[in-house]
């Protein structure tokens, strides 16, 4: 069968580049013909109309001592491919696209069905038009309409009344929907008039060892030490607690990201790692410090003990649905100023479940399309 995929954009983030990796390794090895569908990605242009506007608040921007380049389109134009040379390389190895301009230039002959998700691409803020994550490009079309692992990132209700009605419309025509988070099961129901299954996350669909031979075949050196410190939003009371937990456990911090959101740092220090050097850390590391919810995925895939830092701003739901079902709800700090004592974690209770799970998930996709 001809799957096409919907989900957020690729970029710089490690899981988002992942979970479409996974979900179509796993589409594939069921003997489908699976690829990604997203719009092609053009230079950045501002319209001429907004000129005089973004100009004028940048140039006051500056002068009211807040760094903004004022020609911010062409920086970024200049830059991001500098930015995103080793993920780019990643995504154009192992991950089959179909580019459009718009997915509106989809035809119905080129897919019998399309599957959306993950990651958080029902979230309002993130995916822009968001009636496109419910497939209103394919509406009257005869093909097979599936969520897997679609995620909304949070279990408050963002979307307006019109965005609710619409979408709910769209979803309705589904033949199967699955969301990540268990919240999500509530949210469809109140807010959609749909029954929703709760799945894994399509990265935990994949095995350590799949995940190992990438780092493998790139010949990817041995990470500089052994507390693997993935943080995406940086803060003095985190780095006290990488601190902390070094001294106590006699352990080398080691990141694998780099500044890649801070427009302000120098260009050196935004390149992004490559996707495998962020896998070969969580199998050096002797323990993680995270404020990822997709680092949390591959320390317990790569059987590490870590930290989670629940991180509100990017979604806490996602946190708590994870850990909840493998019994690791004692792994998250709210505050990462906390002393919480952690106990040693059971990884043949952790594993059964993830068994479990993994099978009911594969029966999900074998039964949906």
């Amino acid at each position: 069968m001809r799957i096409g995929i919907i989900t957020l954009p690729l970029h710089t983030n490690y899981g988002g580049i992942l979970q479409a990796y996974a979900l179509q390794t796993v589409l594939e090895r069921m003997g489908h013909d699976a690829r990604l569908v997203e719009e092609r990605r053009g230079p950045l242009r501002l319209p001429l109309w907004k000129m005089p506007l973004a100009y004028g608040k940048r140039i006051a921007k500056n002068m009211l001592g807040h760094p903004c380049p004022v020609l911010f389109e062409q920086k970024c134009n200049r830059e991001l491919p500098v930015v995103r040379q080793h993920t780019d390389a990643f995504i154009n190895k192992y991950i089959r696209r179909m580019e459009v301009d718009g997915f509106a230039d989809i035809r119905e002959s080129e897919f019998n069905a399309f599957v959306v998700g993950s990651d958080q691409v029902w979230r309002p803020k993130y995916f822009g038009d968001i009636a496109r994550a419910y497939l209103d490009f394919a509406e009257g079309w005869s093909v097979r309409r599936v969520a897997y692992a679609a995620s909304f990132g949070t279990d408050e209700w963002e979307y307006t009344p019109l965005q609710t009605d619409r979408c709910g419309a769209l979803l309705r025509r589904f033949d199967a929907v699955s969301v990540r988070e268990a919240s999500a099961v509530g949210l469809c129901r109140s807010h959609f008039g749909v029954e929703a299954t709760h799945v894994l996350d399509p990265t935990m669909l994949l095995f350590a060892d799949d995940y190992a031979k990438l780092f493998e075949a790139a010949g990817t050196p041995k990470s500089q030490g052994t507390l693997l410190c993935y943080v995406l939003d940086a803060s003095p009371e985190k780095s006290a607690l990488v601190n902390r937990i070094a001294e106590e456990k006699h352990l080398v911090p080691f990141c694998v990201n780099s500044r890649v959101e801070d427009g302000n740092a120098p260009l050196a220090e935004r390149i992004q790692p490559p996707v495998e050097q962020w896998l070969r850390g969580f199998m050096d590391a002797e323990f993680v410090v995270t404020d990822s919810f997709h680092a949390c995925v591959f320390s317990i895939l790569f059987r590490k003990p870590f930290i989670a830092i629940g991180n509100a701003k990017r979604g806490l739901s996602r946190f708590a649905s994870l850990l909840g079902t493998f019994g690791l709800q004692g792994r998250l700090l709210t505050d990462a100023s906390a002393r919480q004592p952690l106990g040693s974690i059971d990884w043949q209770a952790v594993y059964a479940v993830l068994d479990a799970k993994r099978d009911e998930a594969k029966a999900f996709i074998l039964n949906s399309i």
